[in-house]
């Protein structure tokens, strides 16, 4: 059953009714300010942090889930009739409705009784804003009189707080209105040189600043008591709920339209400008009146959102494939990109499943959704990579997650997850094979932000790999902390007690409880460093850490293999964890993967046994589950995974992000069919046919989809924001595909399913734009026989670094 149709040609995808399985949602803004928004207009907006610059108030875990957002009413002012044009929250009955999501916009369109209304939604580039752009058609064959409401809900700043600190934010809500904008100054007074404002193109009949006095008493956001009545009461909120509101009068010819532009926006003032006129407690408005001005012209807005369109197709003509699959080009040429760009701005911040609150950038989800987008906005890679390493501890570890705002390490979190400081020599590694400049090597960067800390970039790497050099166990296997990249996998935690986090509580020392996984991470970390060394006359450094990963590879065969599949790890018992000796969780996906995509197994026949191993127990129509058999009760020593039901999230859910990592080991066997197989299994445009099963929306991934052992095998959560967007987007790129950056230049190198004819691909690398034709005459799904470079035969399928222009490249498999 499907919901909606993919547009290919604008790029969009179209949602044709309004009761989706689950609210479908949109991201707008791709600099500092965002926004969430849902098909029907829910969702909230923030500026860099969802936590600590929420604009707009939203309620989670709401009935119906989806409840607060950027909602406009129409009333007719004949019949008294009333609706919403975006369906939600009033639910009407609509006689036509379309949701638009697009490349950083979002346009809901809806017909109600002869009333056809079109809101696009965006963020300008280069703005601390946000545009409304209502458009209003009257198909009637006799004139209409219409009032437009609109609304939002400020939130008091800080979410957290707002959500709980209600003695004090009962009283602290402030508003000024001038010239009918509604200016949000909650808190300016003090220490605060921030304010939102919500302004208006049309002239207004009037407004209202106070929740419960556009609510009505007893009233929800389904049925406002002013829309109701068709005038709103010019209030000013003194503390409880401020709100933003407006009422325009319109009438409307036999099928004419009119405009009318909303703004929502951020803005700062210098932190001795704040009052104008100086000494009063009036808002310094003299920067933002411009701004404002600017944004409510209709030559403008159209103007930004040409621009908004323009530097999307800028980013997406970087790679561009055409294949005989049409889900593989969709992904890859439109959302699986679009996507990658969402987690770089967002990480696992703020989505429909996580709150803005919880959690900032994570170290490790940062540093691997980098992999994804580095390609598309290297300069802000670099940022990122420079950002990410400030938080690093001199120790070589890593604080788990960091605010954006702040740019400081989350205490509340901390370090111990032992895997974290190997991904950012892999970020790294990306950076330089992507664009060349090795000068990021050279960076001085501080540990833990701290002045007169500051070391070269290189030197933070090598801490990274001294970080596990330190911490290895009674087999030498790396110490797993309190988690790996399964941050569920608890092994020296032992919580017996209700709400503490199993991730920060530690009743073990960590000197025992091991993990295979962060060995086969170490042994890839410690390749792409030793060759950052190599390359830079750090011939010393380079052999040293050829060396250590040769070490680590010969433990793994040694302790890791468990006859059939890789173990998982050795709990705080020295027992194992992921072998036939288990009762439940015998297999995981996590080593399998990551063992054989670094290299691990390929010589000695133990990644292709691996490997069938995951297809015979680990994979299922809709994906690979994280292990088998499921926990089937709370095991003390394992921690969070056991403590999910059988086939939900980490106790054997289909974990989408460590599904790709089994898709390159296959091509690393060379098993094109089956690396395509499960790519298609977990692909979201493959999956729309069955969206009242998947439920989650069909243009992106999601981090989770029930296993084999659920009640709802095949149900999605937990979409947008996952790294399984950037391991997707490598996986079918890099390694299927097989377009890769590698220091040198581009290697060309795929492992299709054999039934292929060929493809092509474009890629824009290093200033140089490759035109890359692969044919496949001889059906086979790995190896490349025969190159030309601008029909001239070239020697291996390790293209040059070109010179600027448009090259043609020939590849043939045989």
């Amino acid at each position: 059953m499907q919901f909606g149709y993919f547009d290919d040609e604008r790029r969009e995808y179209v949602i044709t009714r309004p009761d989706t399985p689950l609210p479908w949602i949109n991201y707008l803004g791709c600099e500092e300010y965002f926004g969430i928004i849902s098909h029907t207009a829910g969702g909230y907006s923030f500026f860099r942090d969802a936590r600590l610059r929420r604009l707009t108030r939203y309620r989670y875990n709401n009935a119906p889930l989806d409840l607060g957002g950027r909602y406009l009413y129409l009333r007719d002012d004949r019949s008294g009739q009333t609706w919403s044009p975006s369906w939600m929250p009033a639910r009407s009955a609509l006689s036509q409705f379309t949701c638009r999501h697009g490349l950083g916009y979002t346009t809901i369109a809806s017909t109600f009784d002869n009333i056809h209304v079109e809101t696009t939604y965006f963020v300008p580039l280069g703005e601390t804003l946000e545009i409304w752009r209502c458009r209003m058609t009257n198909q009637r064959a006799e004139p209409a009189d219409l009032s437009l409401f609109s609304s939002i809900e400020f939130c008091l700043w800080d979410a957290w707080d707002d959500a709980t600190n209600f003695q004090r934010n009962f009283s602290t809500g402030e508003v000024e209105i001038e010239d009918g904008v509604i200016y949000h100054k909650t808190e300016y007074r003090e220490r605060r040189n921030h304010f939102a404002y919500f302004a208006c193109s049309a002239p207004i009949e009037g407004f209202d600043t106070q929740r419960e006095a556009f609510l009505g008493a007893y009233r929800g956001w389904d049925a406002p008591l002013a829309v109701e009545r068709g005038s709103l009461s010019n209030s000013v909120a003194h503390g409880w709920q401020p709100i933003g509101a407006h009422h325009v009068r319109l009438s409307l010819a036999p099928g004419e339209t009119r405009e009318v532009i909303f703004v929502l926006g951020y803005h700062e003032n210098p932190k001795d400008q704040k009052f104008d006129p100086p000494g009063s407690q009036t808002l310094n408005k003299r920067t933002v009146k411009p701004v404002i001005a600017r944004y409510l012209d209709s030559h403008q807005v159209q103007q930004a959102l040409d621009d908004l369109r323009a530097y999307w197709d800028g980013l997406l003509r970087i790679q561009q494939a055409r294949t005989p699959n049409l889900h593989v080009d969709r992904m890859v040429n439109i959302w699986n990109p679009y996507q990658c760009m969402a987690t770089f701005n967002i990480s696992r911040s703020a989505s429909l499943y996580e709150s803005g609150i919880g959690r900032g950038l994570g170290f490790r989800d940062s540093n691997q959704d980098l992999l994804g987008f580095v390609h598309m906005v290297p300069e802000r890679a670099r940022q990122r990579i420079l950002d990410l390493a400030a938080t690093q501890l001199p120790s070589g570890g890593a604080y788990h997650q960091y605010q954006p705002l702040t740019k400081r390490g989350n205490n509340d979190i901390g370090s111990n997850f032992n895997d974290d400081p190997h991904w950012l020599i892999l970020a790294v590694a990306a950076y330089i094979k992507e664009t060349g400049d090795w000068s990021i090597l050279d960076e001085a960067v501080p540990y833990d932000n701290l002045p007169g800390s500051e070391t070269p970039l290189y030197e933070h790497l090598q801490r990274a790999v001294q970080y596990t050099l330190d911490r290895l166990g009674p087999h030498g296997l790396p110490l797993i902390g309190r988690a790996d990249w399964n941050d569920c996998l608890n092994l020296n935690c032992f919580s017996d007690t209700p709400g503490q986090s199993f991730q920060t509580t530690t009743n073990k020392d960590g000197k025992v409880a091991e993990s295979i996984f962060i060995a086969g991470l170490f042994v890839l970390s410690t390749q792409e460093l030793a060759a950052l060394a190599e390359r830079t006359g750090r011939l010393e450094d380079a052999a040293r850490y050829r060396a250590e990963s040769a070490r680590m590879r010969e433990l793994i065969y040694q302790y890791g293999w468990d006859g059939e599949w890789f173990l998982r790890a050795y709990d705080d018992f020295g027992n194992k964890v992921g072998s036939q000796e288990c009762q439940e969780g015998k297999i995981f996906i996590e080593p399998q993967g990551f063992c054989v995509l670094a290299g691990v197994g390929l010589e000695n026949g133990y990644a292709q046994r691996a490997l069938d191993s995951v297809a015979r127990w680990l994979a299922t129509p809709h994906g690979i589950v994280l292990q088998q058999p499921a926990y089937s009760r709370y095991y003390l020593h394992l921690g969070e995974i056991s403590s999910y039901p059988p086939g939900y999230k980490e106790n054997a859910g289909i974990f989408c992000h460590n599904n790709p990592w089994v898709m390159i080991a296959e091509t690393r066997v060379g098993n094109g069919a089956r690396a395509m197989e499960y790519y298609l299994r977990i692909n979201p445009s493959n999956r729309e046919a069955i969206s009242e099963v998947h439920r989650c929306e069909p243009y992106v991934y999601a981090q989770m989809i029930a296993g084999k052992d659920a009640p709802t095998h095949g149900e999605a959560k937990n979409s947008w924001l996952t790294g399984t967007a950037a391991w997707n987007y490598v996986a079918i790129t890099q390694w299927i595909l097989g377009v890769r950056p590698e220091l040198d230049g581009l290697r060309i190198d795929p492992c299709i399913p054999p039934e292929w004819e060929g493809f092509t691909f474009r890629r824009i690398f290093r200033g140089a734009e490759y035109v890359i034709e692969v044919r496949n005459p001889r059906h086979v799904s790995k190896g490349v026989t025969a190159v030309r470079v601008d029909g001239k035969v070239w020697q291996g399928n390790l293209l040059p670094i070109l010179p600027p222009g448009v090259h043609t490249i020939e590849v043939e498999l045989g």
